[in-house]
């Protein structure tokens, strides 16, 4: 029987029933929410945030600029936003022991990172902490990542070097994220996955292990990312697929080497690697090994230095692109640091821990880069406790299971003044007020850019 009706589409239908859903919570939200000064104001809904996710970071930034303290709706909790210092400090310094990750994101990423560092609290993340922070720590472990470092890193150059000299275009973002790859990797596990070179298995890993990160991350701003992963469909059909390159390819390199280890044949391959110490202090009495336990902590370690040094080294050539002459400083800085050669290989070689460590300009500037533009902008922190208010600051007020994150690392960004003065910020960098850091990110973006200014002081 034909009607007057008009057809709808699946899709309108659901894309309207989403709509209703979200300004019906927004709504609900500011008649509940009226009358309670102890709650941060309601600037959307996690639907904005899939609105919005190609600019994410700069829509957040946008909502700071209005509240210094907000609150996004979810279905069935709320979360809340902050870039007010002194909430941000109490969180992460005075009250740390209060907050935690907290179920939801461990729910969200457990899949990809299992219990490592990223997802673990209480008691594990200790553990996880404890074990780490001891073997980074090593002067041999130190010794044997400088070696590493400085061999991508010229590796790296030889490949700019080389596209320059023939006017080649090239993708700098995915080059760095290449070089840091198989420099984590090989401090991690003791083998090169050779991303530079064009490795297939290495780059069937490393580029699986970026798309699982990608389809964890989509899970934050997507409230429906269960339903569709029981129904193994989108992107958490391919988030499951990736796991599975991932998993194979880690258990396949934890268990060779637990196997070279357990037969003595440990002395063929490097005893620096991170895996090799984890194996050896985590093997039980009865020579059982947790490989699942292994995986989880290594993995979370190649994730926790991948990005965020990549992401720096980014930023940072561009920095130096548009400001010549901190490029010149820097150029002859890394000279007088390195030895005068025309080698590539011999230079980054001539970069030690000593010699970095004397770069204070290019720390410097390496700070302030990280300053403008944060390797990771983003914290969140899930506060397990029944109720508690923080001090002095009555507007925000964080319950069992409620969200809270914080950008802390862009509260200087948010004003007018500050956007202005980032150039003449960034080209007088405070060298006296450095306090010079030699962990291992630092060595390895200030050897990468080291040896680059090398190059183009010898070129």
């Amino acid at each position: 029987m034909a009607t007057g009706m008009p057809e709808c589409s699946p899709a309108l239908l659901v894309a309207a029933g989403l709509a209703v859903l979200a300004i019906c919570s927004y709504l609900a939200a500011i008649v509940v929410g009226r009358g309670a000064a102890r709650y941060p104001p309601v600037a959307g809904t996690v639907f904005h945030q899939v609105y919005h996710l190609r600019r994410l970071h700069d829509y957040y930034t946008d909502l700071f600029r209005e509240h210094a303290t907000f609150r996004l709706l979810a279905p069935g909790r709320r979360q809340i936003y902050t870039s007010d210092t002194a909430v941000v400090e109490y969180i992460l310094r005075t009250n740390f022991a209060n907050y935690g990750k907290g179920a939801s994101n461990y729910d969200k990423t457990s899949d990809l990172f299992g219990d490592g560092i990223f997802t673990a609290d209480g008691d594990k993340w200790r553990q996880h902490r404890k074990i780490a922070s001891y073997d980074f720590s090593a002067r041999a472990l130190r010794d044997f990542s400088g070696g590493v470092f400085n061999r991508d890193a010229a590796k790296l150059a030889h490949i700019v070097s080389g596209n320059a000299a023939a006017k080649q275009p090239m993708d700098f973002q995915d080059l760095l994220m290449k070089a840091t790859m198989d420099s984590i990797f090989t401090i991690a596990v003791g083998v090169d996955l050779d991303t530079l070179s064009g490795s297939e298995e290495g780059s069937r890993f490393a580029a699986a292990l970026d798309d699982a990160s990608e389809f964890t991350l989509l899970r934050f701003v997507n409230a429906f990312w269960k339903v569709s992963r029981f129904l193994n469909v989108g992107a958490e059909a391919a988030l499951r697929r990736r796991i599975e390159v991932v998993d194979e390819f880690m258990y396949k390199r934890i268990r060779a080497r637990a196997e070279e280890i357990s037969d003595g044949d440990i002395g063929k391959v490097s005893k620096d690697d991170l895996l090799s110490r984890f194996i050896q202090a985590t093997t039980s009495d009865a020579g059982e090994v947790d490989y699942k336990h292994l995986r989880d902590m290594i993995l979370n370690i190649v994730m926790a230095g991948k990005d965020p040094t990549a992401g720096a080294l980014a930023w940072f050539l561009y920095m130096m692109c548009k400001h010549p002459e901190v490029q010149e400083k820097i150029s002859e800085e890394a000279a007088d640091a390195g030895e005068a050669t025309s080698s590539i290989d011999d230079f980054s070689r001539s970069l030690t821990e000593e010699a970095l460590n004397k770069m204070h300009y290019l720390h410097a500037a390496l700070t302030e880069t990280l300053r403008l533009y944060p390797s990771l902008p983003l914290l969140t922190e899930t506060s397990p406790t029944q109720r508690k208010t923080i001090d002095n600051v009555p507007q925000v007020d964080t319950r069992k299971g409620k969200a809270v994150s914080d950008l802390s690392h862009q509260c200087k960004q948010l004003s007018q003044d500050a956007k202005q003065t980032m150039t003449s910020s960034w080209t007088k960098p405070r060298v006296g007020r450095v306090k010079l850091n030699p962990d291992g990110s630092y060595l390895e973006n200030k050897g990468v850019q080291a040896s680059f200014s090398g190059i183009l002081k010898a070129q």
